[in-house]
Formats: structure tokens, C-alpha cells, sequence
């Protein structure tokens, strides 16, 4: 089961390399991670997406408020949080694929950011379900680059 944690860290130099040394040397994986400034120049917010059930996770989190310079750690449950990812996307089109790339694209409302003559270069952002079903129908053109920021989430409180 996939877990979405929220993390409030010092913004100080070496926090992530520790978050991400309790992970590696524990053997949990993370799917993505997400790191950025708050609104408080001394604290940073790290979201991280994580697999397990919920007792791995409950431990992922004991060890997390364990660490120094860690402020606050927080599991989201489904319906707690309100998420976004941005997405580019690189899709390889000829003359007839274009217009039906972009009909798609206005559909999503992403926007195209580069074009080329053989590519398109396309900016969406949304949650993962959005993502995931815009990127399946952008492979049936053929997709030549992704890139991913990762999940930033915010608690609904």
C-alpha cells in the first residue's frame, strides 16, 4: 500500500541525507521525494511517497521523529491531504498526431511548453490518477522523454 508522508525538517545542512539514510539503511524504498522550502526560511517540507503496510509505515515514522533537526511527521490518510505533481513530457508527433496531441492536451488542461518539428514538449500538473491517465494516452504516440517532480502534498486541516 502506498503512503504519502509529510515531513517538517530545519532547513539545515545534511537533513536529507539523514532522512534519506534511515530509509536505505532499513531497506523501506521511496517512490519520490519532494523537498522545498516553507513559508518560514528556517524550516523545510519533504514529502515523501513510500510502499507498506501500515505497521511498516508507523515505524517509518517513529524513526522519523527520532531525528534531529525533524519538526513535525505526518502519515496522511486518504481524503486528508490535497496533492499536485508536475509532469514534462517529451511526445514524438508527425503532422497528423499533432493536432490530436494537443485536442488531448486542451482536454487535460496541460499546456505545451515546447514544440519542435518531430516533439512536443508538455507541462501537466494534477494528482497521480490525472498524471498517470495522460501519460497512457500520450505512450500511443510515443513517448520520448518524462520527467517528474514527485508529490507535494498539504494537509486539508
Amino acid at each position: 500500500m502506498r503512503h504519502t508522508i509529510s515531513v517538517l525538517v530545519e532547513n539545515k545542512f545534511g537533513v536529507l541525507t539523514r532522512v534519506a539514510g534511515l530509509f536505505s539503511g532499513r531497506g523501506y524504498n521511496i517512490d519520490s521525494l519532494n523537498v522545498a522550502p516553507t513559508h518560514d526560511s528556517t524550516a523545510s517540507r519533504m514529502t515523501i511517497v513510500t510502499r507498506g503496510d501500515d505497521a511498516t509505515v508507523e515505524q517509518i515514522v517513529k524513526q522519523l521523529n527520532k531525528l534531529p533537526d525533524v519538526l513535525k511527521v505526518q502519515d496522511f490518510r486518504e481524503g486528508e491531504y490535497v496533492d499536485r505533481e508536475l509532469v514534462l513530457v517529451k511526445v514524438s508527433v508527425d503532422s497528423k498526431a499533432r493536432a490530436e496531441v494537443m485536442q488531448i492536451t486542451d482536454i487535460f488542461r496541460a499546456k505545451i511548453v515546447d514544440v519542435q518539428p518531430k516533439s512536443l514538449t508538455i507541462e501537466i500538473t494534477g494528482n497521480e490518477s490525472k498524471v498517470e491517465k495522460f501519460l497512457d494516452l500520450m505512450k500511443t504516440f510515443g513517448l520520448q522523454d518524462v520527467i517528474r517532480t514527485g508529490k507535494a502534498a498539504m494537509s486539508r486541516k
